[in-house]
């Protein structure tokens, strides 16, 4: 009997080859080493990890506490703490075995300007592709205004355009009006790629000391709480998107391989993965294993064939 060859989970984003619709998200994964400390642990496992948000210079992130558990989530407020850019690109970059999988730099800003500088330091880099990050909802300032005003957000957008030739990934914030429009002028301004969604913005209070628990008072949440929310946008930016062939990372409580498959009919290209690995480290293969199996009993031969493929009710 012939033997019905294993559907395959390999694919193109924005002129990238991944070898899984997996990405490790940008703040879950440090800079790409922390979880290879696992047993069991692979970055091969994904197609892609997305480095922790980077700026020009240095910072030390927000006061404590920074992370909260919630119902079907977490709050945080790290504050893009990190060590600045040229020392990730000059330090970090050549620890990371790039025969694994593709890296992602994670761009953010307080001004225009500096976007657009970090992109050139990461352009000058052996650095995959570049996320921009206009929606980080734990910064006092630059991040959620660029990213909740479609105007800024394409200025953000054509100037890290000016300053790399590799592909671009705009990270878009669901805290906005309209997450069409953003998209389609994002696109204008050239961007290569979307990751919908961000967290949303939440709180939680300490009713003992009748505070919030969160130092920076509130924080981005994420988790299977969000996952409603977060579907909904990437079917509304993919309307935009497949008109002009632009891929989406969808992400947003994505625990399981149904998840990831809800996403993928809805319109994403590949999927993120984040709050799942703080409590399950080896949660990436369980999550292919289960979209391979999926396509196998739907007589599909590659995951890209599945997205999209939302049918509404009428």
């Amino acid at each position: 009997m012939t033997e019905i060859p294993s559907p395959s989970l390999a694919l193109q984003f924005c002129g990238m080859s991944l070898n899984s619709p997996l990405v490790l998200l940008s703040g879950c994964v440090g800079f790409g080493e922390e979880y290879t400390r696992v047993q069991g642990f692979s970055n091969r496992h994904v197609g892609a990890v997305c480095l922790k948000g980077t700026t020009l210079n240095p910072r030390l992130g927000n006061a404590p506490h920074r992370v909260c558990e919630t119902p079907q989530g977490m709050l945080n407020s790290i504050g893009l703490q990190n060590p600045g850019a040229r020392q990730v690109v000059d330090g970090i970059l050549p620890t990371l075995d790039f025969s694994e999988t593709r890296f992602i730099a994670n761009v953010s800003g307080s001004t225009v300007e500096e976007y657009e500088e970090v992109t050139r330091i990461f352009d000058d880099s052996p650095i995959d592709a570049i996320e921009i990050n206009i929606s980080c909802p734990n910064v006092k300032e630059g991040g959620v205004v660029f990213g909740n005003d479609p105007a800024m957000s394409a200025r953000v957008v054509e100037a890290c355009r000016r300053a790399t030739r590799k592909p671009l990934i705009t990270k878009l914030s669901p805290n906005q009006t309209d997450i069409a429009d953003n998209a389609r002028r994002c696109i204008d301004a050239g961007t290569d790629g979307f990751a919908v969604i961000n967290t949303l913005m939440g709180m939680a209070v300490d009713i003992h000391r009748r505070r919030p628990v969160i130092g920076n008072n509130q924080g981005g949440l994420s988790g299977p709480a969000i996952k409603p929310i977060a579907l909904l946008k990437v079917h509304q930016v993919y309307q935009v998107c497949k008109r002009h062939n632009i891929p989406i990372i969808g992400q947003g409580g994505i625990t399981t391989a149904e998840d990831a498959l809800e996403f993928l009919i809805a319109g994403a290209a590949t999927v993120g993965i984040g709050t799942a690995l703080f409590y399950d480290p080896l949660v990436c293969p369980k999550i292919n294993q289960g979209i391979a199996a999926y396509l196998q009993k739907h007589g599909m031969n590659n995951v890209s064939e599945l997205v999209g493929s939302l049918q509404l009710n009428t």
